[in-house]
């Protein structure tokens, strides 16, 4: 697994809400806005902060906590399916508690998910669209 983050997700409750701060209030650009569902902003070279819907990521992720702890996942790109699951098994062979198997998802990309020694949840994605590839290496 190469040494970068691609993605930093926030898991929000409401993303016109945050489309609303980050692009009218704060002049953010976006790259990807699904209404209702997420909102992507680019955030440096090749890294971007997804703004996620809570419905739509716990489906993904299962249940975020309301406890205090923060909802975010740390999301590392790759280039291909095959790429996500020798990760997912690199991960596994560390010690991560894998969160979910590698699949494909609904947004037209293959992810996993595993949860590093101290809780925080790491996405491993391959996503084939232009804005996935454009964080890519």
């Amino acid at each position: 697994m190469d040494q970068r983050l691609s993605l930093i997700t926030l898991v929000v409750d409401d993303v016109e809400r945050s489309r609303t701060f980050f692009v009218d209030g704060l002049g953010w650009r976006p790259e990807v806005f699904v209404d209702g569902e997420v909102l992507m902003l680019r955030v440096g070279e090749r890294l971007a902060l997804s703004l996620w819907d809570r419905g739509h990521a716990e489906v993904e992720i299962g249940t975020v906590s309301r406890d205090g702890s923060a909802p975010v996942t740390l999301a590392h790109n790759v280039a291909s399916e095959a790429e996500v699951d020798a990760v997912i098994r690199t991960a596994r062979s560390a010690g991560a508690r894998i969160l979910a198997e590698p699949q494909r998802r609904d947004w037209g990309g293959y992810s996993g998910y595993f949860a590093d020694p101290d809780g925080f949840r790491w996405e491993v994605a391959h996503n084939p669209g232009p804005f996935g590839q454009s964080l890519l290496p």
